[in-house]
Formats: structure tokens, sequence, C-alpha cells
């Protein structure tokens, strides 16, 4: 069978072309499609069609997808965690520099000066309130160390600093992965009272939304420098701008721009840049393309949001994929309905998330659809597919 692909935003042709014809029919907001591959459209203001059975982002950002309406009807969102954080390293260790040496400001200035006879002198004159710090031996806190904070924690060591860290949720891998050097923060609070400048790394959620607000900035170092390149809501703009009224907190530099930041001293706005990169774009649409078809040829399961990670090698050319509520006796219900048809399984396996999980079976025989639909009515399926290669 040929799957459909609605793609929405420009994705990058190493991705798309690996949409191999004649199986897939890839087009811009294609009309019934079975997957959708995007970036940043805002899908929740579209409807998506009950065709949909895959959603995918060319990114690590999912806030513009409707991901708890998609749970409930048994869709995986799908992002590219860490195909981008090179791209974004390098932007957040180029902020840290800006921060550094006054840039932005220093840059402004000149551009403020008329041409006169003592230009020279203007310039010489002014430079003394741009002077900045040297980075060794100076602490960088990041909160977040997931695979964009590990590599800038990496690379700030490399340049001499001190670095401190705080991840409550951080993976083993991750953790692995950490230069030995990084000091683990106990809490937020002690990441932004050590630190000269700090970095945050995080996704956006309920947890997350503000989490950098008036009480935690109160207590920041003083002097501090605050990047954001995870998300703009990660961080309270009106607290920000109060600190920075304040003298507490030295500059924000974000890539989030928004009216309430425009023209505000001590803040620098990049518009979006962190994954805007030929490299980045590339493998994030690369990741996410193959997950897709992997998902839609084999119902195996990677790096989705809303589901837990599922792959199982074939043992027959007929298998079924099930999304269901965690509750009791699903996988017994399931069974019962197999053998009802006299179908013999081959090979199982269920994993869960929350109040999800997700089922793989392999029959030895074709499985008619009659008994799709039955397991389909079981109370709490949310959606079943049948995957047979031929």
């Amino acid at each position: 069978m040929a799957y459909r692909v609605a793609v929405y935003n420009a994705i990058s042709a190493s991705g798309l072309g690996r949409f191999a014809a004649p199986h897939y029919a890839v087009g811009k907001a294609l009309a019934d499609p079975d997957a959708i591959l995007l970036r940043s459209h805002a899908l929740l203001l579209t409807e998506i069609p009950a065709t949909v059975k895959a959603i995918a982002r060319a990114g690590a950002g999912v806030n513009n997808i409707p991901v708890d309406e998609m749970t409930k009807r048994g869709v995986p969102v799908f992002n590219a965690p860490g195909a981008n954080a090179n791209a974004v390293k390098e932007l957040v260790i180029a902020a840290v520099l800006l921060a550094a040496r006054n840039v932005v400001p220093a840059i402004g200035y000149v551009q403020s000066l008329a041409a006169s006879p003592d230009f020279e002198k203007r310039v010489e004159d002014g430079k003394k309130q741009f002077a900045g710090v040297e980075l060794p031996g100076r602490t960088l806190g990041i909160i977040g160390l997931g695979a964009i904070g590990g590599l800038v924690a990496e690379t700030a060591i490399r340049l001499g600093m001190k670095v401190t860290g705080y991840d409550p949720e951080i993976t083993v891998d991750n953790a692995w992965r950490l230069p030995g050097s990084v000091k683990r923060a106990a809490s937020i609070e002690d990441v932004l009272k050590a630190s000269d400048f700090v970095t945050v790394h995080v996704p956006l959620n309920g947890h997350t939304r503000h989490m950098i607000g008036r009480e935690r900035l109160a207590a920041a170092k003083k002097g501090m420098a605050l990047l954001n390149f995870s998300r703009d809501a990660v961080v309270d703009e009106e607290a920000v701008l109060a600190s920075i009224a304040e003298k507490r907190l030295r500059a924000y530099i974000c890539d989030f721009p928004s009216e309430r930041l425009q023209g505000q001293p001590g803040v620098v706005a990049l518009p979006h840049l962190g994954a805007s990169t030929e490299e980045a774009e590339e493998n994030c649409a690369v990741m996410v393309v193959d997950q897709l078809k992997a998902f839609l040829e084999e119902g195996s399961i990677a790096n989705a949001v809303n589901f837990p990670a599922v792959d199982m090698a074939r043992e027959s050319p007929h298998r079924i994929a099930i999304a269901n509520a965690n509750v009791p006796n699903m996988v017994g219900g399931i069974s019962h309905e197999m053998a009802e048809a006299g179908l013999n399984i081959a090979t199982m396996t269920n994993k869960s998330r929350r109040d999800l999980a997700y089922t793989l079976v392999d029959v030895d025989s074709d499985v008619p659809q009659p008994v799709i639909d039955a397991i389909a009515r079981i109370d709490g399926v949310l959606m079943v597919r049948y995957l047979p290669t031929s």
C-alpha cells in the first residue's frame, strides 16, 4: 500500500527523499494523510483528519502539536531529540561570548556615531562602558542536562569555564556523557546563586512554565547573565525586565523576540535561530522521516513523546499494532480475540508509558478484517493497525 504524508513547513530534501515512491505519496497539506510531518506549523489550530496515524516534528519541541489529544486517539507524536543539539550549542556559546564582552550594545554604540572629525576620539572615549570579562574561571550554570545541555557543558569546560548543572530527570545515557568536572547542583536556586552565566535547556510544560521567575531571580548572583534557547515561556519576561531594572540581572539573551522585550536595555533577542542551520534541518528531517517509516511499515516506536519505545524483530509477515489504555487485562482481551479466530501468536511485546500501552503481535497467518474490527471494539483500545509485509 502507499502511505500518504502531509507536509507542513519547509522540510529538508534529504529527509523527504527517503520517502520512496510508489510506497509513499508526499505533498503539502495532502488530504486524508496517514501521517503529518512539520516543523513550526501551529497544528493546535488545525483540524487533524481521522486518517492520521502519526505526527512527526522535525525538531525537539512539540508545543505546537496537540499531544494530549493525539494520545487519546492512539496517535504517536515523534520528534528529533539531539538532532539539532550541535546547532543550538554553538549559538548558546556565541550568546555567552556576546554577554561576556557586551558585543551587541558595543555595536549599537558604534553604529549610532555620526561621521565627524573627532570620530576616532569618540570611539575611544565610549568603549570603556563596554568593558567585559573573560570566560576562564567564570561559572556557567546549566539547567537541563540533555543532549544540548551536555554539549554546552563540554564546550564551556574546554573554554576554561567552571560548570554547574541541575537536571532531576537526567537519563542514564546523558549522565554518562557529562564531563566529570560538571558540579551537580541540588536545585535551580543553587545554580542561579553560583553562576555568572545561566543557560536553560528544558521542554515547556506545566512544570517548567515561568520556571525562572521573580522569586528565583531575586536570589540569583548579582550581575548574572541569563540565556534562554529553550522555549520563551520557560522564563517570565516581566520578572526578567524587573531584575534588569534592579541591576541584579546584567543581561538576558534569548531566541524568542516579543513586543514586551523589544528595545529593552540589557536584552538581546534573536529570531529563533537555534536550529536554523543546513546541517540541523537535514539531521532533524532524516531522523523523523526514518522514525515515521519504521512506525508506518513495522509499527516500531522510537523518540515518541507520548508512546513507549517499542522495537520487535519480525518473526512473521503478519503483524498487528495496537495502542490502548494502560489498564488490566488488555493483553488478555487481545489474545482472546485472536484465539477465537484460530490465530497462533508467534511473538508479542507490550510496553507502557503512564496511561498508555502499546502492543506488537506477530501471528503465523493472515489476519482477517473481522479480527481487527473485534480488537478495535475492545473497551480501551485506541487504535489498531494490520501491517502485513505483502
